[in-house]
């Protein structure tokens, strides 16, 4: 936000249309905050941050579909948030710990200008939100991914961890392999592979992870090296500690 900007841009997400219209009320009487747009669920959300680029992010924590910190995870540190929750402990220490602005539901005017002058503050010093630190320990540990979750612009891409073939490390990208399709994220392969089942995912290379539901044999290939041919043809390339997994997996 650029120091001429005399109002914050600002965007309201929650799935309960009455906890968007006090939010909205309670705004409407701030001259320094502009609604630009309001947003149902997590998809409009990263939607309505890529193309209006606000400044601001009201964002609630339990929706259906994308939770927040799925949606702060998807548009990273672009734009500044408050969350907006029910009483969540696990949460709320995180916040604390991070030092991030929240709004605990239901909550007052003058809680809410408490909150929009932490914010203020932040958007001129142009600090950046903890994304990674703030959702690992915010978000209850809930077992191995059943999803991952790509932004593609204003689009999300949701590949079921059940259609993923293999992923495929590229710089800091990961390029996820599902049905035929390719998907990239901006993520690197170790960060993902800590997310997934290791019963079912195997590191087979330093830049492949693989979804041994989909081997269907492990041939030699060269000196010292081997190649795995996956049900559909695909073959990728096998380390030795590769292989080493991979045979303590199967």
């Amino acid at each position: 936000m650029s120091e001429q900007t005399t109002k914050i841009r600002a965007v309201i997400v929650d799935d309960e249309e009455l906890a968007r219209s006090v939010l909205r009320e309670f705004l409407a009487g701030r001259p320094d905050v502009e609604v630009v747009a309001e947003c149902a669920n997590g998809f409009e959300a990263v939607r309505a941050v890529t193309e209006l680029k606000p400044d601001l992010l009201f964002l609630d924590i339990q929706m259906p579909k994308l939770d927040g910190f799925e949606v702060l995870e998807l548009i990273g540190s672009e734009v500044a948030v408050i969350f907006v929750t029910a009483y969540d402990e696990f949460a709320l220490r995180a916040f604390e710990v991070h030092a991030v602005d929240y709004l605990l539901k239901p909550f007052g005017a003058e809680r809410l200008a408490e909150s929009l002058d932490r914010a203020k503050s932040r958007l001129g010093r142009r600090a950046s939100l903890p994304v990674k630190a703030l959702v690992s320990t915010a978000r209850p540990k809930e077992g191995p991914a059943q999803r991952v979750l790509v932004r593609d612009g204003p689009r999300v891409h949701v590949v079921p961890v059940d259609k993923l073939d293999y992923v495929q490390a590229q710089d800091d990208y990961v390029c996820l392999h599902s049905e035929g399709k390719a998907f990239l994220k901006e993520q690197t392969l170790a960060e993902l592979e800590t997310t997934l089942d290791p019963g079912r995912f195997v590191r087979i290379h330093r830049s492949y992870l693989l979804n041994v539901e989909r081997l269907a044999r492990v041939e030699p290939y060269g000196k010292d090296s081997r190649v795995a041919i996956l049900a559909d043809g695909t073959r990728l390339p096998v380390s030795r500690s590769g292989y080493a997994r991979l045979s303590e997996l199967l």
